[in-house]
């Protein structure tokens, strides 16, 4: 499937590219996003949000890494399992990038890798009760 043909809608007011609306319709978070929202402080926030009736499952079933909602908990644990999820977990291997590094690799200081980052699959309740 090739880009589309047609670029404009049949509504001629609203004047909305479709080629680019069909680009950013499953658009997620960036890798340095994700690295944020796996601190600590964070990640405490998202996994144990207030109950939201306009999100799916309540917002009460997320995946960090994958930045998703799901219906319930057999469906996170479920997702855990899938080849989208362990990708995106092998995804966010680096630290990301800063300012202070994109300068050292332009010629104003030594540069140094990246450093690794070990990045495991979120803890669920179901997982800490057996343990």
């Amino acid at each position: 499937m090739g880009k589309s043909k047609q670029t404009r809608n049949h509504n001629s007011d609203k004047k909305k590219n479709i080629s680019k609306m069909w680009k950013t319709k499953r658009r997620t978070k960036d890798l340095d996003e994700i690295h944020k929202d796996m601190e600590a402080a964070n990640a405490q926030k998202l996994l144990h949000q207030a109950v939201n009736f306009d999100v799916t499952g309540n917002a009460q079933f997320y995946c960090l890494h994958c930045a998703r909602y799901f219906i319930d908990q057999r469906n996170l644990q479920e997702h855990f399992k899938t080849k989208v999820h362990k990708r995106r977990l092998k995804q966010p291997s680096e630290a990301p990038y800063t300012q202070e590094e994109a300068e050292r690799a332009a010629g104003m200081g030594s540069y140094t890798r990246p450093q690794k980052v070990t990045v495991r699959t979120q803890p669920t309740e179901e997982n800490m009760s057996v343990q």
